[in-house]
Order: C-alpha cells, then structure tokens, then sequence
C-alpha cells in the first residue's frame, strides 16, 4: 500500500517536501524551505534562527522521525531526490542526517556545492558530509521497493527533472517545476510523453501561475529588453537570478547586439565558470573579450573571488561610471549601495527580469528598492520569462498524461486548480502534515 504524506507546498507556492512510503521504503521529494512561512517569524539579518529549534516549534521544518542530522538516532529515511536547484525545493537538506543520499541532476548538484562555496556557512547551509548521487535523462535508479525515473524539463533554472516513481501500486508522476514556454520545451515534451506511456495512478503537479500568468518567451524577453537598451543612452542595469542562464544568455547577446558587454558580479561570474563543463548550457567564457565582472570594493575577499580578480575583464564602479553606454550591468538587489558610486547618468534604465515570486530570494523590500530608484533617476522595466507551466498548457498535459488521482501542488489556488481540472480526471485536493494513500 503506498501513501504519500504532504510536508509542504500544499497551498502554497514553494517549500515542497512530500514522503513518499512504498511497503518498507520512505522517498522524500524535494526538501525546500517555504519563505512566506518563515518570513511569518523571521527577518534574515536582523532576526534569523540561530538552530534547528525555532524551526521546529513554528512547523518551518516538518516532525519527520529519522530524517534529521541533530536527532540521536539512526535514518528513518532511504534517500531524498531533488527535482532542482532552487532554495524552496533544496534549501533544508542541510539538515538531514548524513546517512540519507540525496539524488540529484548533475548540474543540480554543481549549483549547490558552488552556493554552498560561495555563501558564509551556517548551521542551515553547511552540506558538508552530504552524498549527492547524480543522474542525467535516460538513467534509472531503485530505491528500495521503487524504480525512479528522472526526465529532464524545462525551467528557469538548468538542471530539472521530473520524476516517474514505479511503485507496488503503479507508476506516481511528480512535476517539480517545468513549463512549455521556454528555451528548451522538449524537454518538457518528453517528460509528458515517457508519463503517459507510464498510465500513472497519481500525479503531483505544480499550478504555480493559475492566477496572473503572464505568457512571455525568452524570445520576447530577448525583444523587449533590446527595446530598453537600444534607447537607454546611458547605463542599463538588469536583475535577474544568478543561476537563470538562459536570462544570462539573453543579455549577453543584447549587449553585443547593441555593441555593450554584459558585465556580471564576481558570484555570478565564479557560478559560470562552475557551469561552463555542462557543454549543452552553451554558456559564454567568463575570461571573454565580450564579458565584463564587475567588483564591489569592500576591505576583504573571499578565496573563491579572488580566483577570479586577477582576469583582465574585472572592472570596478568607477571604469563602469565612465563607460555607461557600453555596458548592461547585471545586479542583486545587495548592489544598489553600489549607485552611490555608479552615478547613473540621465536616460539610464533599470531591468527587473527575475523568476516569480517576486520576493522570493531578495533582502530589500520592495518600496525601499523602488525609493533607490527614483533618487538616482532611474525608470523600472519589469521583463521576464516565467519559470512555470501556463494554465492551459497544465489542462493540456493532464489530459495527456491521463493519471488515475490528481494531487495539485505548488500553488496558491489548489480549489480552483481541481475546479479547472476536473472534467479530465479525479483531483484530490491535499492536506499539510496529512497522509494521502494512493490507491
């Protein structure tokens, strides 16, 4: 008898963590943490957890016997398989016991050893002892009494997978976050097609944006910021995620378009280089006549920046400031002290192209943001492609792949998730912290 027990995105928007349990086999699917729960308690710096406590108490880590580094006692749990990258599915594993394995994409695991590198370590993001078995599309693993099935999709971030878990009970699919609409939607194609051929009995699927999906390609994006900076005369500034890399391509190829280069922090810089082994990312050389990485003055740095400050396309606020209409200058929303030193000459632009939702991963609140803004002059472009599945697109794939019991996950709207849905199969609508049996 299989039944899965739902820890996390149920209602909500990240923070997936879902304990699949086939006979004497426990899986978890994705670990992440869910940031308007935290956000409910904590204010990182100001007030930030100092142990697994505070976590514990407010529910922020879910009461999963077995699964945790600081219990005194043996893993209850026989692996966790991560569908991505991003911190609202894998953020928690750091505290999982270290007898656990966590199943991964290649480069899934290459972006969060780099973050771990790269980020002060804390108790909440030490990975150290952490056994990442990797796998590409095509490989299959037993768990167990289960047979994975990793097939890659379609993200904004590189490295996804969706999942097919052969069980007793028959075959459970399982989304992570995938879409149609962007740079690779065979990918996602394929995904759809190896579900249906597997005539699955459940399918746990994310509707992240049934309310306020905006259909824009990475080709759109691509036109509409070459609009913006084909008119900016000055400086043209973008944010988007470090590891969106098909945003990175897009603006590396407006920049030489519009005869500028596209200028990159030296963490984004150091993520690249970590990234470039992956030949079908197609990322461009960070030592590139055509790329710039931009350097923050501060007192220290770390050993990871200084392996790349010695190359001769480091620049620093004040060469950008004397080059503004040469240069498309990618930035965190950490940098925006950086424009007391940028000086933005008039017809300078600001680009907001980062992934949904919008205060996902920031450390400024938004008015503040906008107050930077307009001191320096600066108009906003809001310019993205969505990381998610569109709703009619979701209608579409569920009526192919055809599942048996639709469980809508990853999304704020899972009553009008089923409502839509209802006429292609049975939905079944999950619970937080309850069990669901399969079949």
């Amino acid at each position: 008898m299989v039944k899965v027990a739902f820890y996390g995105g149920v209602g909500e928007i990240g923070g997936n963590k879902f304990l699949v349990e086939d006979r004497d086999t426990r899986i978890l699917l994705d670990f992440g943490m869910n940031f308007s729960e935290r956000s409910r308690f904590y204010s990182e710096p100001w007030l930030s957890p100092r142990d697994e406590r505070g976590l514990l108490e407010f529910g922020l880590l879910p009461n999963i016997q077995g699964a945790y580094r600081f219990e005194d006692k043996p893993a209850q749990i026989d692996a966790v398989i991560l569908s991505h990258s991003h911190t609202d599915h894998s953020s928690y594993i750091s505290f999982l016991n270290r007898e656990i394995p966590v199943y991964c994409g290649e480069t899934t695991a290459t972006i969060l050893q780099t973050f771990a590198e790269i980020t002060p370590k804390s108790f909440d993001n030490d990975l150290e002892g952490l056994r990442f078995n990797t796998f590409r599309t095509g490989d299959k693993f037993k768990i167990g009494m289960v047979e994975v099935e990793p097939i890659h999709v379609d993200h904004s971030v590189p490295g996804c997978y969706g999942f097919i878990l052969h069980t007793s009970d028959g075959a459970i699919v399982y989304t992570g976050d995938f879409r149609i609409h962007g740079t690779k939607p065979q990918m996602t194609h394929e995904f759809v097609s190896k579900a249906k051929a597997a005539k699955p009995v459940a399918m746990l699927c994310e509707g992240t944006n049934l309310i306020g999906a905006d259909f824009s390609t990475e080709r759109e994006v691509k036109d509409k910021v070459g609009k913006v900076v084909s008119s900016s005369q000055n400086l043209v500034l973008a944010t988007f995620r470090n590891t969106d890399v098909d945003r990175t391509r897009t603006l590396y190829e407006v920049a030489k378009e519009n005869h500028r280069k596209l200028a990159v922090s030296l963490r984004q810089a150091y993520m690249l280089n970590k990234l470039k082994a992956d030949k079908n990312l197609n990322l461009p050389a960070i030592d590139s006549s055509d790329f710039l990485i931009f350097r923050r003055e501060k007192k220290h740095y770390y050993k990871w920046e200084q392996s790349i400050l010695d190359l001769p396309n480091v620049i620093d606020a004040h060469e950008v400031r004397r080059r503004q209409n040469d240069v498309i200058l990618a930035t965190a929303f950490s940098d925006l002290k950086e424009l007391l030193d940028l000086r933005p000459a008039a017809g300078s632009s600001f680009i907001l192209s980062s992934s949904e939702p919008f205060n996902e991963e920031m450390e400024i609140e938004y008015d503040k943001f906008v107050n930077w803004l307009d001191h320096f002059g600066l108009p906003m472009y809001h310019i993205h492609c969505s990381g998610h599945i569109m709703p009619t697109e979701i209608k579409q794939v569920i009526k192919e792949v055809s599942p048996k019991t639709l469980f809508p996950i990853h999304t704020e709207h899972p009553e009008l998730f089923g409502k839509f849905v209802s006429d292609l199969t049975k939905v079944t609508l999950p619970q937080k912290e309850k069990t669901q049996l399969i079949s």
